[in-house]
């Protein structure tokens, strides 16, 4: 089969979403098939997180694009007459195509949609992220940001599928569901919401996967018993809001552990991050680090910390952890589930606290399970990740899923 990938960011710009699709295509392409991969051209010079994946430049359709954020590693394509054009005829350069698979939100999506409708091609469709609660994380005025996505969704969609109305995040994704002949999602606990508000009527759990190869790798290189001593937590992510470093870093020195704390990341927070742990022995930042010096650095933890909460459509760095061993404390309560062992749970806070009140339980709470996470790691009692986990997790076998998804469109 020929695939072609559509993403909201090139994939060689910083996310987990360019992380799964460079690890897709590489697994598609062992198996024999074509992969090509149409998103904005990057205005940046390639991200260090890329180092490692061989991006090649054959397969790649860069976009005409302009820079969105300061640093420019993301752009946006307009998604309008003269960018198909331009799509079309980079295309006629390339294998006649039998899938599209769409793994955007945005202008990526409507880009791809639009090809897929023009040319007749079956589309798949990822669902990577939950707008709404996105969006409410960095801006107040979220419900007239998702108000104005809606009417842009309806105007570049409106020659495909049947026209959905709405102005919420779950009106949005029914949009972009309309023009595909099947919907997945990287989680049970996704999925199942996209089912219940009419996003779609059956989505496939397709679990974004890590790199067989590398992790068996890393796993050799690994010690075989962590190195005793204070114990080693790490947290991997954005530096934005939705993520929650900034209370996971007022929890961290409200606990009073004395832990070893690497924070792998880069983003706006940083340096109100900074502030917060200022003196605070033991805490360091390390920017952001090549995909495999980050397994590796994972391995040798002691247990990663995920704080966002109600935003991750998957979460991938608990499971990224659980294949390697390392357990996890998890603020999530969907992602806690879909891990089902090998954690410590952050109880959530208690449902009457709203705001301010709120976020302070939810602090509280986080900070008294790093207290118990490294009281249990000092007495050599920390819970195993599961491994059936870290064999559901091989890329291999999410791409063999994936490749049944698009037998089954066809």
């Amino acid at each position: 089969m020929h695939i072609v990938f559509f993403g909201d960011q090139h994939l060689d710009s910083l996310g987990g979403a360019q992380v799964s699709m460079r690890l897709q295509r590489e697994y598609l392409e062992r198996a024999g098939h074509t992969v090509t991969v149409v998103a904005p051209r990057m205005h940046a010079s390639t991200s260090s997180a890329t180092q490692g994946f061989g991006s090649a430049t054959q397969g790649f359709v860069d976009l005409p694009s302009m820079p969105i954020t300061l640093d420019r590693e993301y752009s946006m394509s307009w998604p309008g007459r003269a960018t198909d054009r331009f799509l079309d005829r980079a295309m006629t350069r390339r294998p006649p195509v039998d899938v599209v698979h769409v793994q955007a939100d945005f202008w990526g999506a409507f880009i791809g949609h639009r090809y897929a409708q023009r040319h007749g091609i079956p589309v798949v469709h990822t669902m990577h992220n939950r707008v709404d609660v996105g969006l409410a994380a960095v801006t107040p005025l979220h419900r007239p940001a998702l108000a104005a996505l809606n009417v842009w969704r309806r105007r570049a969609l409106r020659a495909v599928g049947e026209p959905v109305a709405g102005s919420d995040g779950w009106a949005f994704l029914r949009g972009l569901a309309a023009g595909a002949a099947a919907v997945t999602a990287p989680s049970t606990h996704f999925a199942r919401r996209l089912e219940k508000h009419g996003v779609f009527p059956d989505v496939d759990v397709i679990w974004n996967g890590i790199d067989d190869d590398l992790r068996e790798a890393t796993l050799a290189a690994a010690p075989a018993e962590r190195a005793a001593g204070r114990p080693r937590f790490v947290w991997l992510g954005r530096m934005s809001p939705e993520k929650r470093l900034l209370p996971f870093l007022e929890a961290f020195v409200a606990s009073g552990v004395d832990a070893e704390l690497e924070i792998i990341g880069g983003g706006g927070q940083r340096a109100a991050a900074e502030r917060i742990v200022r003196g605070l022995d033991g805490v360091g930042f390390v920017g952001r680090l090549p995909y495999s010096e980050t397994l590796r650095r994972l391995a040798a933890a002691d247990a990663l910390v995920q704080t966002s909460i109600g935003f991750e459509t998957q979460g991938m760095t608990p499971f990224e952890a659980a294949t390697l061993g390392t357990p996890s404390i998890i603020s999530d309560p969907d992602i806690a589930a879909e891990l089902g062992g090998g954690l410590w749970a952050v109880p959530d806070a208690a449902a009457a606290a709203t705001g301010r009140a709120r976020e302070a339980e939810r602090v509280a709470a986080l900070a008294e399970t790093l207290r118990r996470a490294a009281s249990d790691i000092a007495a050599g009692t920390a819970p195993t990740p599961r491994p059936e986990v870290a064999e559901a997790f091989r890329q291999s076998s999410r791409t063999a899923a994936m490749i049944g998804v698009y037998e089954r469109v066809l």
